[in-house]
């Protein structure tokens, strides 16, 4: 993996230069079909978000005058959390629609302050794009109006970001680097092949595999609490409730603190559930490091489901369960994918075709990793 060094810190990629293109392509789309036919003044802010500003203003398709404004917030690899003047705001924006573009909003505590001084210029509304926005460092209630990418509340460089003045050059995205663990979410419809490649990951990596339905079917042959409880949702082909399945996986974490990271196959399911889960593995310095979602067509799954269904190996392989199950997953998890994919952490793999090309395709994607 690529890495720098900077005042003695050791540095590896984290979002690459083509995963920051498309995010700053689609909130370019979303400004060329939100704004057109306005009198729009972009007000970028100095230093760091010089880079979002011009790959932005590149992409516009209307009119516009942009002025660079100037602040002061980060010292070193900490945030100050407040501005004491904001300079260059020459442009006239009384009556304008104005779009602050900011490289990073954590707190929100530096937003908020130039928010209230440009607000006092009196423009006819005040839009907000920030190139990375840290969910759960957020703290302020204002609306953030475009998000190019979310990402952990870490600190960063490249891209326009940097500390203490250096590594702003980067076309890549650059965390600190710290101990590897190599924790994966394999992601796939029903039927998209999950297990299978789930376990050759598991014997070349020598990772712990944590399949929540192995386990909670395990539960129910055993007849524990646990199965009892799940039993009624998993034989339904619905979602057993999270509480039930974190709880889960934290025991699991726990009892393997020492390997070298988790591939976890069936879960998250829904959105919440990986906000959840992300937090989670923070928590223990061990951040998820990619999903690996394997595309599979709606039909090839279900032929083969329903071939798995005749060695009678999964009672829930039935044709009324499946097409429930593909339903649920439409509806609910497939959101999954979007919430990894704004954290430039979606990596999606052809699932069709023999098993060993799959698997090579996937060995690829986790040696980039």
């Amino acid at each position: 993996m690529k890495s720098i060094q900077i005042h003695g810190k050791e540095f590896e990629v984290s979002i690459t230069e083509e995963q920051i293109q498309q995010a700053v392509q689609r909130v370019a789309n979303e400004l060329n079909h939100d704004l057109k036919g306005k009198q729009v003044v972009f007000l970028p802010i100095l230093n760091g978000a010089f880079m979002f500003a011009s790959d932005i203003f590149r992409r516009i398709e209307f009119e516009a005058r942009i002025s660079f404004l100037k602040t002061a917030s980060y010292s070193g690899t900490t945030s100050s959390g407040h501005i004491t003047q904001l300079l260059g705001l020459n442009e006239d924006i009384k009556g304008k629609t104005v779009v602050i573009l900011e490289d990073i909003i954590d707190t929100g505590l530096t937003m908020e302050s130039i928010i209230k001084q440009v607000e006092a210029h009196e423009p006819a509304e005040i839009r907000i794009a920030t190139f990375l926005l840290k969910p759960d460092a957020f703290v302020k209630n204002f609306k953030i109006d475009y998000v190019a990418l979310k990402i952990p509340n870490e600190f960063i460089i490249g891209y326009g970001l940097d500390y203490d003045g250096f590594g702003r050059n980067y076309p890549d995205i650059y965390t600190i680097k710290s101990e590897r663990f190599l924790n994966l979410l394999i992601f796939g419809a029903p039927g998209a092949g999950k297990g299978t490649q789930s376990k050759r990951i598991i014997e070349k990596y020598n990772l712990v595999h944590l399949s929540t339905g192995d386990i909670l079917r395990a539960e129910i042959e055993q007849n524990s609490k646990l199965g009892q409880l799940a039993k009624r949702y998993m034989t339904d082909g619905g979602l057993v409730p999270d509480e039930i399945v974190l709880s889960m996986i934290m025991l699991k974490i726990v009892e393997n603190k020492g390997a070298n990271g988790f591939i976890f196959d069936g879960f998250p399911r829904t959105v919440e559930q990986a906000k959840r889960i992300d937090a989670l593995m923070r928590e223990e310095s061990m951040p998820i490091s990619a999903m690996i979602a394997l595309e599979v067509k709606t039909e090839e799954l279900k032929r083969r489901l329903i071939e798995r269904g005749k060695t009678g190996t999964r009672t829930d392989d039935t044709p009324e369960i499946i097409e429930n199950r593909i339903n649920i997953y439409k509806e609910k998890t497939a959101r999954v994918k979007e919430y990894y994919r704004e954290q430039g952490k979606l990596r999606e793999v052809h699932g069709e075709g023999p098993i060993d090309d799959i698997f090579r395709n996937i060995e690829g994607v986790i040696e980039q990793l």
